[in-house]
């Protein structure tokens, strides 16, 4: 290519990046604006309601001091106006004995002045004024009852925003991503009381800082006491994830930190239908069995071939479990229109092949059976992997086969060779493929015990191959390979024994 035109494709794919991330710096402000105003309103509104509920406090302070006030003042009235109608009447009394008294004085008769003396000293003796207290028992200061909110004052004077929480600061290198779990760690940068931290994450395939207009949302995980967080039984069905945190105080939560973005590269597949055995049912991640997948064009055959008769005649197995034979099950091919890019498995070789080749690197999926699954088989093929060929059977396939019919059997096959595995069926299989490396480990996936182990040289791409006869399987994918097997590969360099017993080279 011409050095200019070379020079010139470089300033055009730089300006292009340059723009793509002006763009999405706009996107950013514009986001941003709309934030201001919305976070203004919704901050006024909370202000306000601070406010108004301070002013009900107060005004119901109010009144209950002035209820106390007026109950006081009821108080006081009446034990005076007791008072003051007792010493009304005492008075009265008072008087009425001293005008008496007066008048004694003026009788000429001893006798009669006698008796009358005598009178008038019974009735000074029981006299109302002599038995009163000439104490008020009220008095009329009310000032005990008085407020003072200087003090409160000052504080109302005082009150102000609330300090915001510094944005935390997160470390990539603090981070881990490991067995389908993210660790994120953070610190505060100052020590600032916090009372809990929010975490916000998000799957993408882009790399960098995250994009405003991204297809997915964000996901938020509340209340986190610590200063981490693990995510766990993740599937990492994207290229990365986007993290961001931001810490709480009782009134106000701070700035999101810096977001990052952590890869969370896996192994994805799906199970390619388009190349499956038309008795299998491919949908979801799973893939089941069905005896009368190939009925429907088998009949409209038939049909054709019996014109005229009253009826058409299906033939059915008599097996002792009512379960047809692989061997005895009649099978057609699908019409032309929903064939794959290849033949669809016919025959026996009841297969579906996953849709994405392997051709480097190192990958881990696992499988689990349905319990009364009769017969499966997982592992790897070649793509040009016939189709009346069976997995095990050639010297294009790997894999480990279950029989649960009739007799039990275990096994990993390869270029129709067996080897007898001595251990139990795991409940769930996992499946390490080292492409470069030329292995193919075999796992129970819970415990991580290794079943067996294939060492050969894929000379071509392969695919994830699975054969199920009478029950199903389901398939688990954006699996990272489990720490466990790359612990166990950086410590074995091959095995020996029974696990190579099937290592071979295929062309």
């Amino acid at each position: 290519m011409d050095p200019q035109k070379e020079a010139l494709h470089r300033i055009i794919a730089t300006l292009a990046s340059k723009n793509e991330e002006l763009h999405s710096f706009i996107d950013t402000l514009s986001h941003s604006l709309r934030g201001v105003q919305e976070n203004s309103s919704k901050v006024i509104l909370d202000l306000d309601e601070e406010f108004d509920s301070l002013y009900s406090v107060l005004d119901e302070m109010k009144a209950s001091m002035t209820n106390t006030i007026k109950l006081e003042q009821a108080r006081k009235m009446q034990e005076l106006q007791n008072q003051h109608s007792q010493s009304i009447s005492a008075l009265e009394s008072s008087e009425e004995l001293l005008e008496f008294a007066n008048n004694a004085l003026d009788i000429k008769d001893p006798e009669g002045f006698t008796k009358a003396a005598k009178q008038i000293k019974d009735r000074v003796t029981m006299a109302p004024a002599f038995r009163l207290t000439m104490k008020p028992k009220a008095t009329d200061c009310m000032t005990h009852l008085m407020v003072d909110f200087s003090q409160e004052r000052q504080m109302i004077q005082s009150l102000k925003f609330l300090p915001v929480p510094s944005a935390p600061e997160i470390d990539i290198s603090d981070c881990l991503v490991a067995d389908n779990s993210v660790t994120v760690a953070w610190r505060m940068p100052e020590d600032s009381k916090i009372e809990y931290y929010i975490l916000e994450y998000r799957k993408t395939n882009h790399d960098g800082l995250p994009r405003v207009k991204d297809e997915r949302c964000w996901e938020v995980v509340d209340n986190i006491k610590a200063t981490e967080y693990s995510l766990t039984d993740l599937k990492f069905d994207s290229k990365y994830m986007n993290f961001r945190v931001r810490a709480c105080n009782k009134a106000a939560a701070g700035d999101y930190s810096n977001p990052i973005t952590l890869e969370t590269r896996a192994f994805n597949f799906s199970l390619d239908s388009t190349s499956s055995h038309q008795n299998l049912k491919v949908e979801d991640g799973c893939v089941e069995w069905d005896s009368a997948g190939g009925k429907g064009q088998e009949s409209k055959i038939k049909g054709k071939e019996n014109k005229g008769s009253g009826h058409v005649t299906i033939l059915k197995n008599t097996s002792r479990s009512g379960t047809p034979s692989p061997k005895r099950t009649s099978v057609s091919s699908r019409p032309p229109s929903v064939r794959g890019s290849r033949d669809r498995f016919t025959g026996e070789s009841y297969t579906v092949l996953g849709d994405t080749c392997i051709d480097n690197g190192q990958h881990y999926w696992e499988v689990k059976a349905q319990k009364d699954c009769k017969s499966y088989s997982l592992g790897v093929a070649f793509r040009n992997l016939g189709k009346f060929d069976q997995l095990g059977k050639t010297n294009t396939s790997w894999c480990i086969h279950v029989n649960n019919w009739l007799q039990a059997t275990f096994a990993a096959k390869h270029n129709n060779k067996a080897k007898t595995l001595d251990m139990p069926v795991p409940d769930r299989i996992g499946v390490y493929c080292d492409f470069d490396g030329g292995q193919l480990l075999f796992y129970n996936a819970d415990t991580k015990q290794l079943l067996h182990t294939f060492k050969t040289k894929f000379t071509q791409p392969i695919l994830p191959a699975f054969m199920v006869w009478c029950g199903g399987l389901t398939l688990f994918t954006g699996l990272q390979v489990p720490s466990a097997v790359k612990c166990f590969q950086k410590t074995e360099n091959g095995l020996s024994g029974s696990a190579n017993s099937l290592n071979s080279v295929a062309h």
